[in-house]
């Protein structure tokens, strides 16, 4: 027990140390990388894992992924990423997936957040 809260705390801290100037840098986590290299702590592995986690979970959160059943002009993801950037107060890139599940409409996913204007999730609602 007392190894894995050793090996979260450190992975936490190395996550804090891969930003600069508030958003993860490139830079910042391959020197975070390279000491693991050079100087492997105890489950290497395990905080290597738990750090990547961290650095996947805050990366999604300045990425929109649009999914929709048709198509979708690049004006329309363009204004969706711009709304997502002013609505986070930080910079989001959208990307445009296809999913044929939907039938019509919309669905964007922030992270964690998910906003949806689809016939589909709209059915969903029906039969819960």
């Amino acid at each position: 027990m007392a190894a894995k809260k050793q090996v979260h705390s450190l992975a936490r801290s190395l996550f804090k140390l891969s930003f600069a100037k508030g958003v993860i840098s490139a830079e910042q986590v391959g020197g975070v990388l390279a000491y693991i290299e050079k100087h492997k702590p105890p489950h290497a592995m395990a905080v290597l894992k738990a750090y990547h986690r961290l650095i996947a979970v805050e990366l999604a959160k300045s990425e929109a992924v649009v999914e929709h059943a048709g198509a979708v002009s690049a004006a329309t993801v363009a204004a969706i990423a711009a709304t997502m950037t002013k609505k986070y107060g930080r910079s989001v890139i959208a990307s445009s997936k296809t999913n044929d599940s939907l039938l019509a409409g919309l669905r964007v996913r922030v992270g964690d957040d998910v906003y949806e204007a689809s016939i589909a999730g709209q059915l969903a609602g029906l039969t819960l």
